[in-house]
């Protein structure tokens, strides 16, 4: 099985505040949109040395815009 394939993230943009503590948890996978500060995901099916943290910045959003399977 490819590491890939573990865990999927999936950011709702619509619902994001701009709060930024995805970003700054994880930049390697979260960045903010320079327009509106929303998030933008950089990768969806990160490496799992990455899953630790895109669960605690996940978990770090105020409004749960962000959804880890």
């Amino acid at each position: 099985m490819n590491e890939r394939e573990d865990l999927r993230i999936q950011v709702d943009s619509g619902m994001c505040v701009g709060s930024g503590q995805c970003a700054l948890t994880l930049p390697e996978i979260f960045d903010q949109n320079d327009h509106d500060g929303t998030v933008v995901l950089l990768d969806g099916q990160p490496p799992a040395k990455w899953h630790d943290a895109v669960r605690e910045a996940a978990s770090r959003c105020p409004v749960q815009a962000i959804t880890v399977k």
